[in-house]
């Protein structure tokens, strides 16, 4: 009769809290203090949410979401935010769709290619640098360009053929600046993080390297390009100097000359949320609150939405990593 072996008993996990009572007294300063700091950021944020929503619904009527704004003294005579939210969607619709092929096919080459290299790391400079300049300098840089003689197509011509150099053709090309890097560096980091064995994978079954790419490498890396995409897209909505003047942030939406409605609207002039609530606040020329305090609210909750997408991808990502 052959004896059992003796079982072991079982490990006790050590939970944060007794690992944590071994810490020197500095030690557990300092993570009360990271503690207060997390906290403190959570309490600040919700602060501001909380405080944005309860203050716009407060003065959020239905019908300005179909008014267009007016000029007036009073605030039943400033209409609604039906230009403003049209020129906020049209805005981030023109950036993302100049930004997400280029930022794609760059973090594409800067991955997989990155030759000649002194240009690939001339071009990794470049974009991190893009990525830390002021909006303010891109929208001067902006008016330099779209007001060039070339550049006519872009925006209204006035009288004695000068270059209005405001559209949303310009504020759309100069905001989609704002929107690569984030774009780029997700595409980037996601296919880095794919292992060698699964390119040499494919490579192994007669797949070229543009089809590897195409086929493998990218339908893996979608969760990081959305991600990028919508991160990209709040700062893109967030943005205030661009739209002020590159934009002209006029109430209305004001078609521009030549074409079809749809190019008449993209050569016009127009404003966004951000420019409208700068106009309306307090401190601005409509010296309206309460439709400043009702655009931040429509304002927040696109934010709030691109950032639910965002977390809702990142989960499914995680997800599907840890199924397979």
């Amino acid at each position: 009769m052959s004896a059992t072996a003796p079982t072991k008993p079982p490990v006790r996990r050590r939970s944060a809290v007794d690992q944590s009572a071994a810490w020197r007294p500095l030690d557990r300063i300092g993570l009360a203090f990271c503690w207060f700091l997390g906290l403190f950021a959570c309490a600040l944020a919700a602060a501001i949410i909380i405080y944005l929503l309860v203050q716009g619904v407060r003065y959020l009527r239905l019908d300005m979401l179909f008014e267009s704004p007016l000029g007036g003294v009073s605030e039943k005579d400033t209409g609604g935010l039906k230009d403003p939210i049209l020129g906020t969607v049209l805005v981030a619709g023109l950036a993302t769709v100049i930004a997400l092929p280029t930022g794609v096919l760059m973090g594409i080459w800067l991955s997989e290619f990155g030759k000649p290299t002194a240009l690939a790391r001339a071009v990794e400079s470049a974009v991190e640098a893009t990525a830390g300049v002021p909006s303010i300098v891109l929208a001067l840089f902006g008016v330099i360009i779209f007001s060039q003689p070339w550049a006519g197509f872009a925006s209204r011509e006035m009288a004695g053929g000068i270059i209005y150099g405001r559209s949303f053709i310009a504020a759309g090309s100069m905001l989609s600046i704002v929107a690569l890097p984030l774009i780029i560096g997700s595409t980037r980091e996601g296919l880095q993080s794919i292992p060698a064995h699964v390119r040499e994978a494919a490579w192994a079954v007669g797949k070229t390297k543009w089809a590897t790419i195409r086929r493998v490498l990218l339908p893996v890396v979608r969760p990081q390009i959305v991600t990028g995409t919508m991160l990209g897209l709040g700062r893109v909505i967030g943005d205030t100097a661009i739209i002020v003047l590159l934009l002209g942030a006029t109430l209305r939406l004001e078609p521009g000359g030549g074409g079809g409605a749809i190019a008449e609207t993209l050569r016009g002039t127009g404003s966004t949320l951000t420019s409208f609530v700068y106009i309306f606040a307090p401190t601005g020329d409509g010296n309206q609150p309460e439709k400043a305090y009702a655009a931040a609210a429509i304002l927040l909750l696109m934010v709030l939405a691109l950032n639910a997408v965002v977390e809702i991808v990142a989960r499914r990502a995680r997800r599907n990593s840890w199924n397979g």
